[in-house]
């Protein structure tokens, strides 16, 4: 998966360090995750695809259990992947596909900040600057924005991209409502499908809650709290917003700041951003997604038909799955220079020893040092927080963005989290090849349809009141009862 700011994949140094460790030379295409599906489909069919697949989710159920193309990994892990077998093989079973075989392993990053991933970042210097409050109801973040944007008609209340995270976010003061998808273990949530409290399927965007939620979010952009671009925004056109002179944008959503705001050479602006917790919505709804099974990536390695030595890829990837695997791929091969490993007295954010010290801090800044947050994962909740992070490290230190996450999901996002008998997001699903031909039209036009319309609702291309039985009736129509139906069946399966 290729990242803007890292440099080149085949002359990486990290990619060097593997190929001297292993005798295997690499030949890497690296593609956006925002191509990579149209890209793996057209290299399957067109029958010009690698002996490998890594950090990207080609589609096991059609490829793999259907097809044959992606080869079954049962009888080869236990033979050749000795780090696996002792640190991952408790994952054995959830990753079996409908018909009970292997076809990809997973990384494993039980990150605790992203299993709270629906995050609103605040610029609280510029809300101190101007006297107001933190915002912990919708009336109270309306009238935030309000008084921002009156202070700074140039301003921008609320910055996005093409995601719509932050509807996301604001409609979690209505109905839960989960990102769109948030992993590879949840695409179904393309269609906002949530299980209620009795244990049935249905779309958080047909309820009742969310059209009420929809209203909130245009009475915000009417004000103009939402920049005019948010809707057509790329990751890389939000960071340049944030990063105009003068901190224009006060909040805006993702899961971390320092993915918009560099830490190191930005880091008098990066003091200025902490989380915001969710607000609270007229009928006293105040929650946020808890992604309990997001420790669990599937399918981040896959081998083809095409792969004539699949014991070795095997051996290769199972470098991967030991604790320091996390710290070298990410930040840099060289101890004393990259991390300190166990670390003498140190302790760690989760308060107990600490495993590591990192000393080249993570950067946005182009770089061809390391793959950072783009290689297979093993981390852990135990590697995550192994992190040392002293009581008296400053948070905001660049190499203290583990500490700095916790803490902001501790205190500000995990009190929120979905209590027993409220709405909850929908478990790991295994789809057999027939459930899955069932559901694939329907979930891109179903997705589509509710990402385009909560847009023209919002900008009022659609009347919120006149269109909304209409838009429940096209939903229908696409075959979302259908969705509804496959995934009910599967989970009670």
């Amino acid at each position: 998966m290729s990242k803007p700011y890292i440099e080149d994949y085949n002359t990486n140094d990290f990619t060097k360090y593997m190929e001297d460790l292993t005798g295997i030379n690499l030949e890497i295409e690296a593609v956006s995750y925002e191509d990579s599906q149209e890209k793996i489909n057209l290299a399957m069919a067109g029958g010009d695809y690698p002996d490998v697949f890594m950090t990207l989710e080609p589609d096991v159920v059609k490829y793999g259990v259907k097809e044959g193309m992606l080869i079954p990994l049962d009888d080869l892990i236990e033979k050749n992947m000795p780090n696996f077998m002792a640190n991952a093989s408790y994952t054995l079973d959830s990753i079996r596909q409908s018909d009970g075989k292997i076809y990809g392993l997973p990384s494993i990053n039980e990150a605790y900040h992203v299993m709270y991933g629906n995050k609103m970042w605040m610029n609280s210097y510029k809300l101190n600057e101007m006297g107001l409050s933190v915002p912990t109801t919708t009336q109270e973040f309306y009238d935030v924005c309000k008084a921002y944007l009156e202070k700074n008609p140039n301003g921008v209340a609320i910055g996005d991209m093409n995601d719509n995270a932050a509807i996301n976010w604001l409609m979690n003061a209505f109905i839960l409502t989960p990102d769109d998808p948030h992993g590879s273990h949840d695409k179904t949530n393309s269609a906002k499908c949530i299980v209620s409290p009795d244990g049935k399927v249905i779309s958080a965007a047909t309820q009742p809650q969310f059209k009420e939620g929809l209203k909130y979010i245009k009475s915000l952009y009417d004000m103009g709290a939402f920049y005019e671009g948010n809707f057509s925004n790329t990751e890389d056109g939000l960071r340049s917003l944030i990063n105009q002179d003068g901190e224009p944008v006060l909040f805006f959503p993702h899961l971390y700041s320092a993915k918009y705001i560099d830490s190191t050479a930005s880091n008098e602006m990066y003091r200025h951003y902490e989380a915001l917790s969710p607000v609270e919505g007229p009928e006293g709804v105040r929650v946020t997604p808890y992604y309990y099974n997001d420790g669990l990536y599937e399918n981040r390695f896959v081998i083809t038909d095409k792969c004539e030595n699949p014991e070795v890829a095997l051996r290769f990837i199972d470098w991967f799955y030991q604790p320091k695997s996390y710290v070298m791929a990410q930040y840099g091969t060289e101890e004393g220079v990259d991390y300190i490993w166990e670390p003498e007295g140190e302790v760690g954010v989760n308060g107990k020893p600490a495993m590591y010290t990192l000393l080249n801090g993570y950067t946005t800044d182009v770089q061809n040092h390391d793959w950072q947050v783009t290689s297979l994962f093993y981390g852990p909740s135990d590697v995550r927080l192994g992190e040392s992070a002293a009581a008296d490290l400053d948070k905001y230190d660049p190499t203290a963005l583990e500490k700095f996450l916790y803490e902001e999901t501790k205190e500000k996002m995990e009190p929120y989290a979905p209590k027993k008998g409220d709405y909850n997001i929908l478990p790991i699903m295994h789809l057999t090849p027939e459930e899955q031909d069932e559901v694939a039209v329907p979930l891109v036009e179903v997705s589509n349809y509710i990402k385009e319309s909560q847009v023209a609702f919002i900008t009022g291309k659609m009347d919120i009141d006149k269109d909304w039985d209409s838009y429940v009736s096209q939903l229908d129509s696409l075959g979302l009862q259908q969705i509804l139906d496959v995934y009910q069946q599967v989970i009670d399966r």
